[in-house]
């Protein structure tokens, strides 16, 4: 008979959104020792064993209902693993924020924790998509959006709002490292999941403990398809917006019924092919992460040099030979 092993995860991919999070969970959920939660990204600790703020961005309050804030819950998550399977969770914003790197250090003094970084323009510009295309971005154009970061933060929009901070990892990671041991951190690049997926997995099996080599692709990351301004799209994102609000107060899954209808009106004439940041916009919003990416090559000892330049690196499927 095994010992008995307390309800929670043994690794946990922490970050950072739109970094490739969600495909590398899903092809280490399919890992025949690996036990993963459902959801994938339950949130726990960025809540504090209470409800999480009462966040006031499109979406936020509808988004909130699912995350799981009681231990029992979180637990739970757990219980039916087997005794020597590697446990697994997946909640992106616990690199960015303090409280929950800080709780996990904590809580959980031996588990493994895998970090996804991407550079940072082009991950801010995938996170404006996906909300965009989902109708509840208000602001049709990426830069300005991003220039809204401090309004929409005093105003208490949650985290996945904060486009420029998202992408702050050297802080993030200096701060992670403080707390735990470095042996149990393994810094992972969006290019190297995109380009040398196997050789990918296997480092982040191997890093687990778990088996290399049963692995061997990584899907496509959950892109949405570019949604181009009009009177539709603007039409159905109000309308997506509106009844956002009014979904906190239903249960997810019956917003997530409702909203279908709008949201593929939306995007429905979507192109995959998305427009590509100019070179001027995007230098000057690689000018603001240059001090922090200096200090993420101290942190980690890796060179970063490719996310100074005036080209981004696209999506992942503009990265993929078919």
């Amino acid at each position: 008979m095994g010992s008995f092993r307390t309800p929670q995860p043994d690794a946990l991919l922490v970050g950072a959104p739109k970094a490739g999070t969600s495909a590398l969970h899903a092809a280490l959920a399919l890992h025949p020792q690996v036990f993963s939660s459902r959801p994938k990204e339950p949130k726990y600790y960025m809540c504090a064993d209470a409800p999480p703020p009462a966040y006031r961005g499109p979406g936020d309050a509808h988004s909130q209902q699912e995350w799981i804030w009681r231990r029992e819950d979180y637990e739970g998550l757990f219980a039916g693993a087997p005794g020597d399977a590697v446990r697994l969770e997946s909640t992106p914003f616990y690199l960015y924020l303090r409280n929950a790197r800080r709780r996990i250090a904590e809580e959980l003094p031996d588990a493994k924790l895998v970090a996804v970084v991407r550079d940072p323009v082009d991950r801010a510009y995938s996170n404006w998509m996906h909300l965009w295309s989902d109708g509840l971005e208000p602001v049709s154009d990426f830069v300005e959006a991003f220039g809204c970061e401090q309004e929409r933060i005093a105003a208490g929009w949650a985290p996945f709002w904060h486009y420029r901070r998202l992408g702050l990892y050297g802080a993030q990671l200096e701060d992670l490292y403080r707390h735990v041991d470095g042996e149990r951190i393994l810094v992972l690049r969006y290019r190297d999941l995109v380009q040398a997926p196997v050789a990918t997995l296997d480092r982040v099996c191997l890093f687990l403990g778990l088996e290399p080599g049963l692995v061997t692709e990584i899907p496509r990351d959950n892109s949405r398809p570019y949604v181009a301004p009009g009177t539709v799209q603007d039409l159905a994102a109000r309308a997506v917006r509106v009844g956002a609000r009014a979904g906190a107060y239903l249960p997810p899954q019956v917003w997530r019924r409702a909203s279908r209808p709008l949201v593929s009106a939306m995007q429905w004439r979507g192109d995959t092919t998305r427009p590509t940041l100019d070179r001027e916009a995007r230098s000057a919003l690689v000018e603001t992460y240059l001090d922090d990416i200096d200090l993420l090559e101290k942190v980690t000892g890796q060179r970063f040099d490719d996310w100074r330049g005036a080209e981004g690196k696209g999506a992942f499927a503009s990265r993929v030979t078919p």
